[in-house]
């Protein structure tokens, strides 16, 4: 298996492909509603962060925790995170599956980093067995295969069907793309007990679509409530998936 490239994965500015890895629809839109959607399960404690990125989504997560513990695996993301949030968070430059961690944690976030791993069921149990506390929750959030968004784009004929890898997709380091089922039948392999199951976020337009909407009036903080709501009721039909799961009591 080829050696991985963790930082250029994560660099939009040298990448060669259309998409890019983050959009201002992440940060602006996604972020605070995947916050709420975890907020009525967090538990008292500390929190591990399996991947924290450049700390966008950290920063959040630091209104609701102080002892807070990061994983990354791109050494420049680790870098620029610690700029911006100086000495708040520990991090560990390491990779998932070799990592050794000093505790466990009562709080682990796995938000939109599953499908970029090569074994993630192995890391899913070490999420289970190593690094759930007894009573803790894990909150695994991957982008959904039958987002309507993806879901037009084969109908377009832009990809070939729902869970395609796209090139731009490979070239940031994804390895497949779940969907509720899929993503329930490798937490179930790995151990985890699922407790919940729900959406973030109805989603019809392509991220970059979103991006030019945003900076726009035509998007209304009324219709980004109605899109966060109706993805309760749809949760197949949301931009990300969500799952909700503890550790199983052997």
């Amino acid at each position: 298996m080829a050696t991985r490239n963790y930082n250029r994965e994560l660099d939009d500015s040298n990448n060669v492909a259309s998409e890019k890895y983050a959009y201002g629809f992440d940060f602006d839109v996604m972020h605070p509603f995947m916050i709420r959607s975890f907020q009525p399960f967090f538990r008292p404690g500390n929190l591990l962060e399996l991947g924290s990125y450049r700390g966008d989504f950290t920063r959040r997560l630091l209104q609701h925790f102080d002892a807070i513990t990061c994983v990354e695996a791109s050494d420049s993301a680790i870098q620029e995170a610690q700029n911006r949030l100086g000495n708040r968070v520990q991090y560990v430059h390491a990779l998932f599956e070799k990592v050794r961690l000093p505790g466990r944690y009562d709080n682990i976030v796995l938000t939109h980093v599953l499908e970029h791993l090569d074994d993630p069921v192995l890391v899913l149990k070490r999420i289970n067995t190593e690094w759930l506390a007894e009573g803790g929750r894990l909150f695994l959030v991957c982008p959904n295969a039958n987002a309507p968004s993806r879901q037009i784009a084969v109908k377009m004929g832009l990809i070939s069907h729902n869970a395609a890898v796209t090139p731009a997709e490979a070239e940031h380091g994804h390895r497949c793309t779940y969907s509720l089922d899929t993503l329930e039948r490798d937490a179930v392999a790995g151990g985890l007990n699922v407790v919940h199951r729900s959406g973030i976020f109805f989603k019809a337009l392509a991220n970059f679509q979103w991006d030019r909407l945003l900076k726009t009036d035509i998007i209304s903080p009324e219709y980004l409530e109605g899109c966060y709501k109706l993805g309760q009721q749809y949760p197949d039909l949301c931009s990300s998936i969500f799952l909700l799961c503890e550790k199983t009591l052997r």
